[in-house]
């Protein structure tokens, strides 16, 4: 599926609530999260939003990048579910790679957990893992929930 990926703009916003509403039954809320809505106006606001097109313009998925103070975040490419599989979602992180990754980076990205359903039924942790996101290594359960990076050669890692 050949696609053409850009900045989003507003007009964007509805495309990229859809991708994101298809994973709600593995993720929780998203769509009607306050704290989501808030961080894709501010993505669109400052140009740090990527929008995935088909051949026919219909949106298949989308970015929201930010830099953290050493790692960059990726909050997930989201994609549609009849584009999932056809290389939208690596098509995303490759872009906001060239466009936006200056010098040696970690990138951090958060994902379904190994033994999650939608680890496999999204394929969400398959393709991060196809490109070069280890598993951070995280502390044990009571303590705070923050993800340590794991290293790749790629230099960048998931939560498991």
């Amino acid at each position: 599926m050949p696609v053409t990926v850009g900045l989003a703009g507003e007009q964007h916003a509805p495309g990229l609530l859809s991708p994101a509403a298809q994973v709600e039954q593995w993720s929780g809320p998203t769509v009607a999260d306050a704290g989501f809505r808030t961080a894709l106006e501010d993505r669109l606001r400052r140009s740090r939003a990527l929008a995935a097109t088909a051949a026919g313009g219909e949106l298949s998925g989308g970015l929201l990048f930010g830099p953290g103070t050493r790692a960059y975040r990726v909050p997930g490419p989201v994609v549609g579910e009849r584009a999932r599989g056809t290389g939208v979602g690596h098509a995303l992180v490759d872009d906001a790679n060239r466009r936006w990754v200056r010098g040696p980076a970690t990138g951090e990205a958060v994902t379904f957990g190994a033994g999650h359903p939608g680890a496999s039924a999204s394929g969400a942790r398959a393709s991060y893992e196809r490109l070069g996101f280890v598993p951070a290594r995280l502390p044990p359960r009571g303590r705070r929930r923050r993800a340590v990076p794991g290293r790749s050669s790629a230099g960048r890692s998931a939560e498991p």
